[in-house]
Parts: C-alpha cells; sequence; structure tokens
C-alpha cells in the first residue's frame, strides 16, 4: 500500500529504529513510547486490522507471535514479562492502519500501561 506508513518504514522509505526483522516481520521502537520499552511489530504484508484477517493472511498473525519471543530476548524482557497489544480501529487507537503489536515492557510491580 503506497500511502502506508508502516509501508514505508518497512519498505526502508522512512527511518526507524530496527530492533528485529525476517522475511515476514519487521519490528522497531516506537517513536512516542509508552512504556521504558516499547516495540512495535508488524507483518511485512499490508494487512489493516484485525477485522481483515482471513485464512489467507492469517499466517502473519502467527510469524508475528514466533516471533516476539525473540524480541523480548532480545529487549531483555523475557524474565521480567511483558505486554502485548493490539489495537483494532480508530475507536480503539489505532492511528496507523497497518496490522500491528506493541511490545511494552520495562516497569517493576505489574504497573498495567
Amino acid at each position: 500500500m503506497t500511502d502506508c506508513l508502516f509501508c514505508k518504514i518497512i519498505a526502508g522509505e522512512i527511518p526507524s529504529t530496527k530492533v528485529f526483522e525476517n522475511d515476514k516481520v519487521y519490528a522497531f521502537r516506537d517513536i512516542a513510547p509508552q512504556a521504558p520499552t516499547h516495540i512495535v511489530v508488524v507483518p511485512r504484508t499490508h494487512i489493516a486490522c484485525a477485522n481483515d484477517i482471513t485464512p489467507e493472511n492469517s499466517k502473519a498473525v502467527s510469524d508475528i507471535f514466533e516471533a516476539i519471543p525473540a524480541i523480548a530476548k532480545e529487549a531483555g524482557l523475557e524474565k521480567s514479562g511483558y505486554r502485548i497489544v493490539n489495537n483494532c480501529g480508530a475507536d480503539a487507537g489505532q492511528t496507523v492502519m497497518h496490522l500491528h503489536f506493541h511490545i511494552l515492557g520495562g516497569t517493576t510491580g505489574g504497573k498495567m500501561y
């Protein structure tokens, strides 16, 4: 999708602080972090939101969830814990219409973000 912010980040047209990538998934630090560690994980395939997941493209979600443990470990979160958040649609707070998951961590005491 030519006007999608995350597609442009994946393509290298917009700079990001990459923390992980493979042929299916790209992960980068959020530019407005809501936690000490805030990483955005996106599929390389454009899917607008969770409502658009189909049997044909659902592998993108499993690819992300297979990558998340490695991303969390590299960020030092695997033992202390982290949240995985997905917003679907404007009323839920989704500001970029490209399916993505937030990894949030780095605080103690189980504080919710």
